[in-house]
């Protein structure tokens, strides 16, 4: 089992002079679980495990760091569509209290779980973009978007 780099990165004006890559697009392939640079090999190999590597272009996905960012994110998302749904509802119709709460819970929970893959994969795309966390040392050539 290798160990990730543990040296301290220090940003620079030198740093911010690598290539440039498209952040939407990397986003866009790590949403749609696949690999940021080629957007062909797969990002995960379970639910939330993400590979180590992409099996087509070979990139090294162990520098990413999405820790706790994704399940955030998720909760701004979802939160935005229920509580002002539930407000509405409330307000006008005034359903049973049962009859919301299984419907509020079930597609809080269901969605979560629809939304958490993609959106760690667009987090780490994000940070492969911007050059986050050692993918900018292990990353041995660009390949032409596509």
């Amino acid at each position: 089992m290798q160990s990730a780099n543990t040296e301290t990165k220090v940003w620079s004006r030198n740093s911010a002079s690598l290539e440039k890559r498209d952040v939407w697009s990397a986003m866009k392939r790590g949403f749609s679980g696949r690999c940021p640079r080629c957007g062909q090999g797969k990002l995960f190999r379970a639910f939330l495990k993400v590979a180590d590597h992409c099996s087509v272009c070979g990139l090294d996905f162990t520098p990413h760091r999405a820790d706790d960012l994704p399940a955030y994110l998720v909760i701004v998302i979802v939160g935005h569509i229920v509580v002002p749904a539930a407000l509405w509802i409330e307000t006008n119709y005034s359903p049973e209290v049962w009859l919301q709460l299984s419907v509020y819970l079930s597609f809080t929970c269901v969605a979560s779980l629809l939304l958490l893959q993609p959106v760690k994969g667009a987090v780490v795309g994000f940070q492969w973009a911007l050059h986050m966390h050692g993918f900018d040392d292990n990353d041995g050539g660009e390949i032409s978007p596509g």
